[in-house]
């Protein structure tokens, strides 16, 4: 293998797969990663064998090859090297990667490219097209909602159902639940669910650049895997088995309060009652104050620490309904808050022990449950 592309390019790459690397692994292959020529391009490879990143850079080869090199090794020299063109060339008898860039030399030793996993090749003829620019937005309304320890290993998964024109996104820890739906271009003809894991959602959103345009998504068949394709990157990821609960009963039918706020000051008054709230399993007292002639509407949050002090921010509101004092989880107030890019957001309650929901003004395609804490008088 002798093949040659610019610095920026390679280091742009491997910082892309290099996420998917597992140093510590007993098993040093997966600690590589992948340098393999492929149709006139230097493809890169690495996988943790729950997910596989695939990039490929544009470069001159002039012979083909494969090799597996230490990810952490490469990346580091190849952020170190000047920017130029670098050349990369295979001694397959000593299987060693010779780096040449200007005056800088080195040497690195690999494992033959035939130990690394095999890597999933998208399919072309059975793909879903998703807009990238709404794919990514769903995943970060989503995945954050997900849990993040393996008791309930479906739980850490985003269920997403494919129907007809439409994609439906839900994950929940127990504590929260966001839902997600967006009209797609493609028809899927027989409606499915998949279990996601969240962590690889999350670097699908990661990869996905500005001016993306598109995300195919296919499901290669019997290998409970999905692929999703971005052009000169691709991320296969493995599927969870299980069943996602039915989260639909939990969405609240009926509310007795609607508050609409600005999303910008709820998000910075949330924020500073974590500050004082931290220690005290981050609860906060959200007011609701409908108003009268005299007096405007208003909503309190409010957060006291025994330690440390206590904080107190009102914020104007447009309350339609009766008042109502409610206590949240303020870090999780704060997590859907960011993810909300309208102007105002409308949050819904019935009573301080149900449910209260999140939802941005002037957008129906996003819905965010949050359970409520119980506080003492």
């Amino acid at each position: 293998m002798k093949v040659s592309c610019l610095q920026e390019n390679l280091a742009k790459g491997l910082g892309i797969v290099s996420r998917a690397v597992n140093p510590r692994s007993t098993l040093p292959v997966l600690g590589n990663v992948l340098l393999a020529t492929e149709n006139g391009r230097l493809k890169l490879s690495a996988t943790n064998l729950e997910i596989v990143i695939t990039c490929w850079v544009g470069a001159k080869v002039e012979n083909e090859g494969a090799i597996t090199v230490p990810a952490r090794t490469l990346n580091d020299l190849v952020s170190a090297l000047p920017q130029d063109r670098v050349e990369l060339t295979l001694n397959e008898i000593t299987q060693t990667l010779h780096v040449s860039c200007l005056r800088t030399k080195a040497n690195i030793k690999g494992i033959d490219a035939q130990e690394f996993p095999l890597v999933p090749q998208p399919d072309n003829q059975n793909r879903i097209r998703v807009e990238a620019d709404v794919f990514k937005q769903m995943i970060n309304q989503v995945a954050f909602a997900a849990a993040v320890d393996d008791a309930r290993p479906t739980l850490t998964g985003v269920s997403a159902t494919f129907q007809d024109s439409y994609l439906t996104m839900a994950a929940t820890d127990g504590f929260r639940l966001s839902v997600r739906s967006a009209h797609i271009p493609s028809l899927v003809e027989e409606p499915f669910s998949v279990i996601i894991p969240a962590r690889a959602l999350m670097e699908v959103a990661r990869v996905i650049s500005d001016d993306a345009e598109a995300v195919f998504i296919s499901l290669p068949n019997g290998r409970n895997q999905i692929v999703f394709d971005l052009d000169s990157v691709v991320l296969v990821s493995q599927l969870i088995d299980g069943n996602f609960p039915d989260y639909r009963p939990i969405i609240p039918k009926r509310r007795s309060t609607r508050t609409v706020v600005s999303t910008a000051e709820f998000r910075k008054a949330c924020k500073t009652a974590d500050i004082f709230a931290r220690e005290s399993s981050h609860t906060a007292r959200v007011s609701i104050e409908p108003g009268n002639e005299l007096s405007p509407a208003y909503a309190t949050i409010a957060a006291t620490s025994s330690e440390t002090g206590d904080n107190v921010a009102q914020i104007d509101a447009s309350v339609e309904g009766a008042p109502i004092e409610i206590a949240f989880n303020v870090k999780y107030m704060t997590d859907v808050l960011n993810v909300i890019d309208t102007p105002q957001v409308a949050l819904e309650t019935t009573s301080a022990m149900e449910p209260g929901v999140i939802k941005p003004v002037g957008d129906n395609d996003f819905i965010h449950i949050i359970m409520p804490m119980h506080f003492g008088r």
